[in-house]
């Protein structure tokens, strides 16, 4: 039996590193009308959520954390229609607030999970796995027969990345911190990997793909990869910027994209391709058929407590696992 009175929520009390992560007591009142209950059993932990912790990207104090999670519906307020007690559900949000026992939600975020997907896979992918849909299909178009860097090849969204451009032919060539990961990065299916130093990895990128720059890089490193991002790029190739692990990226100046070439740059947002319910049907439907076809692997690296989160993010931010962390509530 799940006792309200001992429902928490973790929040950032100030912005700072993880020790600014503390506890707050859930208030046991009734679900407002228009919103739907939800009992999580496993969190998703993402860099996003280190963003929202530190002020990167501000919000007010004490900060909420977590956009992502798995459960059960457990109430469902007044004019809420199309769902049911005892559903299970995943969501991600644009509006933190997952680190926590429970969450009454917008019922529109809600996606019922099939059988095929259980919590913990739910919670590890629901925010990487649709950002990886978003950016290969929505946003870049990638085909069969290009070539595209994927940097942080090992991690929580790279290996979703290396293993879903793989499955639909295109030539991956993978760059990760260690020699390990590099590994781990060809066996889901990237051509060449690369780890170490960003220094000289553009020549090693060019002479991977035969002389020449390649169509796409994925990037969600920042400040680190940037100029070895760009200079990867064959003229008119897409830099597609979509993370800040190791900083927010410098300012610059358009020139520079002429300069190597008339590159093209854009920063997307995965809640911008998903802004339809259509959307996020869609984007939800390719991302589970993926899994439940065995062409694309979820790996939970890391599960801890819910209140051990400073220990995931320091974990998550340390580079010190590998696939996706989850907080078990």
């Amino acid at each position: 039996m799940n006792d309200p009175a001992a429902d928490r929520r973790l929040v950032a009390g100030a912005f700072g590193g993880p020790e600014v992560i503390m506890a707050e007591t859930l208030a046991d009142r009734p679900v407002a009308a228009g919103l739907v209950r939800v009992r999580h059993r496993a969190i998703g932990v993402n860099f996003i959520d280190t963003y929202h912790r530190s002020g990167l990207y501000p919000q007010p104090l004490p900060a909420p954390l977590g956009v992502e999670a798995a459960g059960v519906v457990e109430a469902i307020g007044a004019g809420v229609e199309g769902t049911e007690i005892g559903r299970r559900v995943a969501y991600v949000t644009a509006s933190p607030g997952a680190y926590a026992n429970r969450i009454d939600i917008d019922p529109a975020l809600l996606v019922a999970l099939p059988d095929s997907i259980d919590d913990e896979t739910a919670a590890a992918v629901m925010l990487k796995g649709m950002t990886v849909q978003t950016l290969v299909k929505g946003c870049a178009r990638m085909e069969a027969g290009q070539c595209a860097l994927v940097h942080s090849a090992a991690g929580g969204v790279g290996r979703l990345m290396v293993q879903w451009l793989a499955a639909i032919g295109v030539r991956v060539i993978a760059h990760a911190g260690t020699a390990e990961k590099a590994a781990t990065a060809r066996r889901l299916g990237a051509e060449a990997a690369f780890h170490g130093p960003y220094d000289g990895l553009a020549a090693a990128v060019r002479a991977a793909n035969g002389g020449k720059g390649v169509d796409v890089v994925f990037d969600g490193v920042g400040a680190a990869s940037w100029t070895a991002s760009l200079d990867s790029l064959r003229p008119r190739g897409l830099m597609v910027s979509f993370g800040n692990a190791s900083g927010p990226v410098p300012p610059m100046s358009p020139l520079e994209l002429a300069g190597r070439g008339s590159l093209f740059l854009t920063r997307p947002r995965a809640f911008d391709y998903v802004a339809t319910r259509a959307e996020l049907d869609a984007v939800a439907a390719d991302l589970f058929a993926m899994i439940a076809s065995g062409r694309l692997s979820v790996e939970v690296g890391l599960r801890l407590p819910l209140a051990e989160a400073a220990e995931a993010h320091r974990a998550l931010e340390g580079r010190r696992t590998t696939g996706s962390i989850i907080l078990i509530p």
